[in-house]
C-alpha cells in the first residue's frame, strides 16, 4: 500500500509541481487550514508523512498522527517543530537548507549596503515636502566598507555565502559558530572568533545567521550589543528571537548602535502592542530617519527560490518515505518507526 502524505498548507494555488514528484510513490492530501487541529481527523490518522511551512506541530499536533514517520520543514528552520516530541517517537524530520540561499545572502548584503553607504538615509531625506540640503549628511551610519570589520553568528550555507559576498566588497570576515570545524575560516579566507565576547568587539557590521534554538534565543540582548563598537549596525535574517528587540531599541535610542536592518521579529506578523522600536518605525519619528529598514520576512524569496523550496521538499520527502533520507535534522532511532 502507498504510503499517504498530508500538506496542511497549499504554497501555491497550482498543485501540480508537488504532485508530479509525490503522486507516483504516495497518496497526497493538498489542505489549507490555518492549524494542525484543523486538519480532518482521518487524514491525520492515516498519515504517513507531514510537510509544513508556516505551520507549529506541537505535542498535542503530533498526538494526531499514530503513522506518522516523516515530517519535512518546508524551510530551513525547525523551531516551529517539537523536536523532543519528535525524537520521543521516533519520526524523521527533515528540512530544505538549500533553496534561498543565495536570496538571503543577497538580501542581508543589500541590508548592509543600504545602510553603510547611506542609501535609505538620503532617501527617506531627499523625499520629504522640504527635502534636505544637496549635501553629504555627516553620520556614523556611513563609513569606507574596507575598514569595517562584519562579524557573521552563525557560517552555516547563508553564513558562507554572505562571507564571500563581503569580502568582494572589502570588508574583513570574523565569524562565530563553534560547530564548524576547525579549518573551514583558512579554506575561506576569513577568522575565527572562538568566543562571542571576541567577535561582538571587533564587529562595526554584526549579521545573524544562526538557527533559532534553546541556545540562540535571546543571544544578543543588551549586553551583547554595548560589546560592540559604537556606531556599529546590525543586521538579522535569521530568526527574530535571537535577538532582544527592547534591547536594540535602547542601544539605536543612545546612539550606540547606529542602524538596524530587520528581516524579522520575535512575533510575525507584528500584534499589538508592537515592540516600541516597531512602533517608532511606524511612525516615521525623526530620531529613526535612514537607520531602519524592515522587511517582512522576505529574504529567501525571488520566483526560482519560490520553486525551489516546493521542488526541493517534495523530494525530501519522497527520498525519507523510501528510505534513502536527505536533509536530516533529527533522525528517528533505529527502533522507531521510519
Amino acid at each position: 500500500m502507498m504510503p499517504r502524505v498530508v500538506y496542511p498548507e497549499i504554497l501555491d494555488s497550482d498543485t501540480a509541481l508537488e504532485a508530479d514528484i509525490l503522486t507516483p510513490h504516495a497518496q497526497v492530501s493538498f489542505n489549507d487550514v490555518p492549524l494542525i487541529a484543523d486538519l480532518d481527523p482521518a487524514l491525520c490518522r492515516d498519515a504517513d508523512g507531514l510537510l509544513v511551512f508556516r505551520h507549529h506541530v506541537t505535542r498535542a499536533d503530533f498526538d494526531r498522527f499514530p503513522k506518522l514517520s516523516v515530517l519535512v520543514r518546508i524551510g530551513v528552520g525547525y523551531d516551529r517543530i517539537d523536536m523532543a516530541t519528535a525524537a520521543e517517537r521516533g519520526i524523521l524530520v527533515c528540512n530544505v537548507p538549500d533553496y534561498g540561499t543565495t536570496e538571503i545572502a543577497d538580501h542581508a548584503m543589500g541590508l548592509i549596503l543600504s545602510l553603510r553607504r547611506g542609501l535609505l538615509l538620503h532617501h527617506d531625506l531627499q523625499r520629504g515636502t522640504s527635502p534636505a540640503p544637496w549635501l553629504l549628511v555627516e553620520t556614523p551610519l556611513i563609513d569606507r566598507l574596507n575598514v569595517q570589520t562584519l562579524g557573521i553568528i552563525g557560517l552555516g550555507r547563508i553564513g558562507t555565502a554572505l562571507a564571500m559576498r563581503a569580502k568582494a566588497f572589502g570588508l574583513r570576515v570574523v565569524f562565530y559558530d563553534p560547530y564548524v570545524p576547525n579549518g573551514v575560516d583558512l579554506a575561506l579566507g576569513i577568522e575565527r572568533a572562538r568566543a562571542l565576547p571576541d567577535l561582538l568587539r571587533v564587529a562595526n557590521v554584526l549579521s545573524l545567521n544562526c538557527l533559532l534554538s534553546d541556545e540562540t534565543r535571546g543571544m544578543i540582548g543588551a549586553a551583547e550589543l554595548a560589546q560592540l563598537p559604537r556606531g556599529a549596525i546590525i543586521v538579522n535574517t535569521a530568526r527574530g528571537a535571537v535577538m532582544d528587540i527592547e534591547a536594540l531599541e535602547a542601544a539605536m535610542r543612545a546612539g550606540h548602535v547606529a542602524g538596524a536592518g530587520l528581516d524579522v521579529i520575535p512575533v510575525e506578523p507584528p500584534v499589538e502592542p508592537l515592540p516600541g522600536l516597531l512602533r517608532a518605525y511606524r511612525e516615521c519619528e525623526d530620531w529613526l530617519t535612514g537607520r531602519l529598514i524592515v522587511t517582512p520576512h522576505v529574504a529567501y524569496y525571488s520566483a526560482p527560490a519560490n520553486r525551489d523550496i516546493r521542488v526541493k521538499a517534495a523530494e525530501t520527502m519522497v527520498a525519507a518515505l523510501q528510505g534513502r533520507p536527505q536533509n536530516v535534522v533529527l533522525p528517528a532511532p533505529r527502533h522507531g518507526r521510519g
